[in-house]
């Protein structure tokens, strides 16, 4: 079988001279290729086997090429459409790309033109369907929501997070700065009987020792200048709930005495205050140290690690389960797409490796602000290596795509093209990346809205 022959592509032009060029031209490549002469017969066909990619005349007697492209979107969705004219005006591009359609190209048709139009709509479409199966992986890891991944270790953490959650251990998660500790906490706390009660979070290493106490058992009036009124405490806050003490080894000695009392004796009283108050309170504790070497410098109590390493989990820094960050970054993609209200995009496999084969120092949050500027910033449908941090795409920024880039379309522009032509493409193809918004085409470009008319005439009239 030829390597393109499950590839089902449609010409639909009334010009019988340029039907049957155009489909040699493809049918070389090894797809196959399907004729019609008008709109009537090509949605006829259509109706009895949907074609991977429509490539339609423009003007055609009857019903014209855009009301064919209306109709493929309307039956099938994932159908590309490629829309061809001898006549393209900046008013009829805007409209074909508002309408769905992935690419505008005008006449005479070039081979290598035509071709790299329909291998970038392929490759869109893969895409696509490969973010489907990734969002459909994502769908069935819902026994511990937030903490997403299928390798090894992450089903390790997850089987640790059903098994812990329904008792009342006390649990200490060990990781990395970015790991997803506090993920796997509410994870814990979501899966437990608490799950209705409070999830009380304190940073340990934000705060300064005495307003980390106060904040953890707070304080009655005049306990201290500018204590005018009780305060309750995250303990108190937390009592028939759960609190996460994050980066328990930053806190000082003198505290982490007071919190093994609670662990202990389940009491404590407010600063200033002699009431004693008991709790019941589950600990999960965070830690991006080792803390048997901070134990070792005499920086953290044994008994109190101890008493928090009742089940201890460790989490293992993205650098060693790089199988997750495809669908780590899908789950991005989603969240981000839906809080920016923009469309859903996906990422071309060189970025997606790209990201696979970066270290992530900073972890699971580090990548996730990369996909979400990603997001924000992107020039296309299809997300690239130039829509990733500097660090990120490495060396790999210069073998992503060729030279000539807008938004999710690689432009190939023989050699001795006429400058006139090659912005033209330029300009078409920024149109077709902002749904043939004029205005956001003339502010990526770096020129008036009134230019890209100018421009676009001004090569029709070169090609007359």
């Amino acid at each position: 079988m030829r390597p393109n022959s499950d590839i089902h592509i449609m010409v639909v032009d009334d010009k019988r001279g340029s039907r049957e060029a155009l489909q040699k031209m493809i049918a070389k490549e090894g797809y196959r290729v399907s004729i019609a002469h008008d709109t009537e017969t090509a949605l006829e066909i259509f109706g009895r086997e949907a074609a991977h990619l429509v490539i339609t005349d423009l003007r055609m007697p009857g019903r014209d090429g855009i009301s064919l492209l209306k109709e493929v979107k309307r039956m099938s969705s994932e159908t590309e459409v490629i829309l061809i004219s001898g006549h393209g005006t900046v008013e009829t591009a805007v409209e074909a790309m508002r309408e769905g359609a992935y690419d505008f190209i005008t006449k005479p048709l070039e081979r290598v033109v035509v071709l790299k139009a329909i291998s970038k709509a392929r490759e869109k479409q893969d895409l696509t369907r490969e973010n489907a199966d990734l969002r459909a992986q994502l769908r069935s890891l819902s026994d511990a929501p937030g903490f997403i991944g299928n390798s090894a270790a992450v089903r390790e953490v997850k089987e640790l997070i059903r098994q812990v959650a329904p008792t009342s251990a006390n649990v200490l998660i060990l990781g990395e700065s970015g790991t997803g500790k506090e993920i796997v906490a509410n994870a814990i706390h979501r899966s437990s009987e608490r799950a209705g009660r409070p999830f009380i979070k304190v940073n340990c290493a934000a705060l300064p020792e005495t307003l980390l106490e106060s904040e953890l058992f707070g304080y009655e009036r005049g306990a201290f200048t500018g204590a005018v009124s009780r305060k309750e405490g995250r303990f108190f806050l937390a009592d028939e709930g759960m609190l996460f003490l994050d980066e328990i080894g930053d806190m000082p000695m003198a505290l982490q005495a007071k919190i093994l009392r609670v662990l202990q004796e389940g009491e404590f009283e407010r600063l200033g205050g002699n009431e004693t108050h008991k709790v019941d309170v589950r600990i999960v504790a965070a830690s991006n140290q080792d803390l048997t070497e901070a134990i070792a410098e005499r920086r953290f109590r044994e008994d109190l690690y101890y008493r928090l390493n009742v089940i201890g989990i460790h989490l293992v820094p993205l650098r060693e389960r790089r199988g997750d960050i495809p669908l780590l970054v899908e789950h991005f993609l989603e969240r981000f797409s839906a809080k920016n209200n923009q469309p859903v995009n996906v990422f071309s496999r060189a970025a997606v490796e790209a990201m696979s084969n970066y270290d992530w120092p900073g972890n699971i949050r580090e990548l996730e602000n990369s996909v979400e500027r990603a997001v924000v910033l992107g020039r296309g449908e299809v997300l690239t290596l130039a829509d990733l941090p500097a660090g990120v795409a490495g060396e790999s920024r210069e073998d992503d795509e060729l030279p000539v880039e807008a938004g999710s379309t690689v432009i190939s522009i023989p050699v001795g093209t006429p400058l006139a032509e090659v912005e033209r493409r330029v300009i078409l193809e920024t149109l077709r990346s902002t749904g043939g918004d004029k205005s956001a085409a003339a502010r990526r470009l770096g020129i008036a809205t009134r230019t890209i008319y100018r421009k676009l005439d001004q090569a029709e009239q070169l090609k007359s």
